[in-house]
């Protein structure tokens, strides 16, 4: 069956075939209900990017799905999907706090011992960056240094723009971690 002749199919109808593996049922379900899925993330995060990721993965999971479990209201389990992305998406960025504001001036350490603490810390910088492995490397320099947003890195690399924000995720909580130790290895090291 084509996508026009489901047009006026009801959900149970579309669900079912969509248990027999059927992409046109898939398509009329995806077409029905994108853009509600879409603004039910949206008006949570008010963010384009991760709102249409979000709705992605809610349909990727009722592809998945369809053939293991039965589904009996469509509308809910669509809301309560992107729901539940919403709040993995949002637990997520909660666990990459900021980094406290480096210190202008350090007290008892003058301007030149200061330019030293600043090269050191730069280059401890940039040797924890150079040991990320190498895709994690790349997107990083390309998100930081070149300034890409997600979509047009992914669209570079080739890869999924979850993969992308990933990768950036780790990269992020690896540097973070070993930015905080390098300050204090950096500010100790003066102290003496």
């Amino acid at each position: 069956m084509h996508t026009k002749s489901l047009q006026h199919a009801n959900d149970q109808e579309l669900l079912f075939l969509l248990t027999q593996g059927s992409k046109a049922a898939f398509d009329a379900l995806y077409d029905k209900y994108w853009k509600k899925v879409y603004n039910a993330a949206f008006k949570r995060l008010n963010d384009t990017e991760y709102a249409q990721d979000i709705a992605q993965d809610v349909f990727i999971q009722l592809w998945t799905r369809a053939t293991t479990a039965p589904i009996d209201n469509l509308p809910a389990y669509l809301n309560v999907a992107a729901r539940n992305g919403v709040f993995k998406h949002m637990e997520k960025q909660s666990r990459f706090a900021d980094l406290p504001e480096a210190p202008v001036h350090l007290e008892g350490i003058d301007k030149a011992d200061e330019k030293v603490l600043f090269a050191e810390f730069y280059t401890a910088f940039y040797k924890l960056i150079d040991s990320l492995p190498a895709q994690q490397r790349l997107i990083f320099k390309m998100r930081f240094e070149e300034d890409l947003s997600t979509a047009e890195i992914a669209e570079k690399l080739q890869i999924a723009p979850k993969t992308v924000r990933n990768q950036i995720g780790k990269a992020l909580t690896t540097v973070r971690s070993s930015l905080l130790i390098m300050q204090i290895l950096i500010y100790c090291c003066h102290q003496r």
